[in-house]
């Protein structure tokens, strides 16, 4: 694809506020986001509210707090107006209004009668039938009087018309897209004509998105493969005012990387909204570094950059035509890497809220206890994904050991377990300051005195304490778990192995 220097680039994001930020629409949002600052174009935030009935109260509001969580921001939109707008389609109707009616005016478009009980009936017969569900003319085949007749009887019914565009026959609609290649359809194959307005006057998305993008002066459209089938009914509108199109982009389905099916919002499997991630910890830049690798490959071997490396080496040439397999595993390895990297106090923070929320430690805690939860997090940090997992992976420390498991009585059943143990109560005993420093001190004075080192001695005080064979360092894991707990744990597994 060619980019002419003369050329402004302007391309838009345009969400419908029927829900919250989907996986999916961050990427669309992402992906026209570095088109525009890569060519330092503009990047426009509309709201496609127009379908009143699915609109959802804090829609518009999730969508953009959202994308500024993930780093975005616009050059216009609804909260930053500049000169195309309004910037919600509910508040242009006044803008569509005479272009429909312009339609109608020249024979490109209609009122249609139908009402939804026909349509429906129709859709049957054709399935029925064998065909593809169409719409097929009302008047065909009517006088001109008898059309009259037919729209006096439907007006006297009180049914309120739609406004059907009039597809052009014989017509082949086809663009070079910058994704998939060349692609074209021939007019007979999109359904029959289709409607621009609805019957409470707001005009559909096809109709409205030409509208708006011409008017906006959009450059360039990436959005999802699905709106493929849409193109050349946008094509149509735009030929039909002698408008100029932008330039097309249709990025690869996203797919469930354990299934190979579509991605789903009604597949459970997979958390797909930016919310139910930020509730769990996740870092913005780990999140935006993954949906950008959704579909699209930087050169070399690296995948982890920020969100100013993207931009400045982003290539829409580099856009796959394959799926996107959407990989947890590999979203979690990613916020992994970034947490390992983050601010001491930046997970300490979110880790402290991820305990709170669960009830582990209680609001406003004083400085000792947020000391020690400090000390607790920093433990964990370098094995946390997500922050959540905090209240998981302390569960010890909160709610005591639980029973050893088979593999963990196995380690405990040698010879060498029950002398360490009581050379280790005999040091815990009277340890004035239980500390790392020292409970180190008297994990090696077990060795001296015993003679047992590496795996056979630290295995049996880990199991006999934490009730695990795994876990971060022992001796700092022991300090925050506390002397009396310790020993209680301690003696308990004695009292056990005697």
């Amino acid at each position: 694809m060619l980019i002419l220097a003369k050329q402004e680039i302007r391309v838009r994001y345009a969400p419908s506020p029927t829900g919250h930020l989907h996986i999916g629409n961050a990427r669309t949002a992402l992906f026209n986001y570095l088109f525009a600052r890569h060519y330092k174009g503009k990047f426009i935030l509309r709201i496609e509210d127009t379908d009143q009935s699915r609109n959802i109260a804090d829609g518009e509001k999730s969508q953009i707090d959202n994308l500024k969580w993930l780093g975005m921001d616009w050059d216009e939109g609804p909260d930053n107006p500049g000169e195309y707008g309004p910037y919600r389609q509910s508040e242009r109707k006044d803008i569509y209004q005479p272009l429909i009616e312009q339609l109608v005016a020249e024979g490109k478009a209609y009122e249609s009668y139908m009402t939804e009980e026909e349509l429906a009936a129709q859709r049957e017969e054709q399935k029925a039938n064998g065909e593809m569900p169409h719409y097929v003319d009302e008047y065909a085949g009517l006088s001109p009087e008898q059309k009259e007749q037919k729209i006096a009887d439907a007006k006297a019914a009180g049914i309120e018309p739609v406004i059907r565009f009039k597809v052009p026959v014989n017509t082949t609609y086809e663009w070079d897209d910058i994704v998939k290649g060349h692609i074209s359809f021939e007019s007979e194959t999109i359904g029959g004509d289709f409607v621009i307005q609805k019957r409470d006057g707001m005009p559909t998305y096809n109709f409205a998105v030409v509208v708006d993008d011409h008017m906006m002066k959009i450059s360039h459209v990436f959005r999802g493969d699905d709106h493929v089938a849409n193109t050349p009914k946008q094509l149509m509108i735009y030929d039909a005012f002698g408008w100029d199109a932008p330039q097309f982009g249709h990025m690869s389905l996203i797919i469930n990387s354990e299934t190979g099916k579509k991605l789903s919002k009604r597949d459970e499997s997979v958390l797909q909204f930016i919310e139910q991630y930020r509730s769990l910890g996740y870092l913005p830049e780990a999140m935006l570094n993954f949906i950008i690798l959704l579909g699209w490959s930087p050169v070399g071997e690296s995948e982890i950059f920020t969100l100013r490396e993207f931009v400045k080496m982003y290539d829409e040439k580099r856009l796959s035509k394959s799926p996107a397999a959407f990989d947890a595993k590999k979203l979690e390895w990613i916020n992994n890497q970034y947490v390992k990297a983050a601010d001491e106090d930046r997970i300490m923070h979110s880790s402290l809220l991820q305990l709170m929320k669960a009830g582990k430690i209680e609001e406003n805690p004083d400085p000792m206890r947020v000391e020690w939860a400090r000390k607790l997090i920093n433990l964990f940090k370098r094995q946390m994904s997500y922050t959540a997992q905090i209240v998981e992976f302390t569960d010890l420390f909160f709610n005591g050991p639980e029973d050893i498991d088979e593999e963990s009585k196995a380690e405990m059943a040698t010879d060498d377990a029950l002398p360490v143990l009581k050379a280790l109560e005999t040091q815990f005993a009277d340890m004035p300051i239980f500390d790392t420093v020292n409970i180190l001190a008297a994990i090696k004075a077990v060795q001296k005195e015993t003679g047992i080192k590496g795996r056979k001695l630290w295995m049996p005080i880990r199991i006999a304490i934490t009730h695990e064979m795994h876990g971060p360092e022992l001796p700092e894991s022991l300090e925050l778990l506390g002397h009396d707990l310790s020993m209680k744990h301690l003696r308990a597994m004695i009292e056990e192995l005697s």
